[in-house]
């Protein structure tokens, strides 16, 4: 198989050297990206493989599953990939983001009600511009929330339409 094909799951190959799909990153590209950008140890997606479906949408599955396959859906939306910027999803963020050690912005209480409402907003960050993983202090913890764009000052939410949420 050297073509994509938009309505079948293809499993990443395990390095660069072994793609035989032009443009489709490896298993190894997404591990590392994962790593530099968040600081996600890549011990964290054993046991999970990763799959295109499509020009550059990807999904993380944990299970065994021929090799390709023609399904709807398989595991989670994880990383939108073949742009110029990588994109992690709110379902990846969602899942793996509490492993994360960089590229984390923890909101108050006033800021996450902001951000879960979709809004934009502004506020001080001196970190990495780009896509931030967004978290909320709980009792015990921090939980993430999603995925923001941080640029010029402004935290931009990418929570998708349908699970924003207004929370007084």
């Amino acid at each position: 198989m050297t073509d994509n094909v938009s309505h079948r799951f293809d499993r990443l190959p395990p390095t660069s050297a072994d793609c035989v799909v032009s443009g489709r990153p490896s298993r190894q590209d997404v591990l590392e990206w994962w790593d530099e950008r968040f600081g996600i140890d890549p011990a964290v997606f054993d046991g999970y493989s990763f799959w295109e479906k499509g020009a550059g949408k990807l999904w993380a599955f944990a299970g065994d599953v021929p090799d390709p396959i023609t399904v709807e859906a398989l595991g989670l939306t994880a990383l939108r990939v073949r742009q110029e910027h990588w994109k992690p999803t709110t379902d990846a963020v969602q899942r793996f983001g509490h492993h994360a050690t960089r590229n984390v912005i923890e909101l108050a209480d006033p800021e996450a009600r902001t951000f879960i409402a979709g809004e934009d907003q502004q506020l001080a960050w001196d970190g990495d511009w780009g896509y931030l993983i967004v978290t909320r202090s709980t009792v015990d913890d921090t939980e993430p929330l999603g995925v923001g764009l941080y640029l010029h000052g402004e935290l931009r939410s990418q929570i998708p339409k349908g699970r924003r949420r207004d929370i007084d």
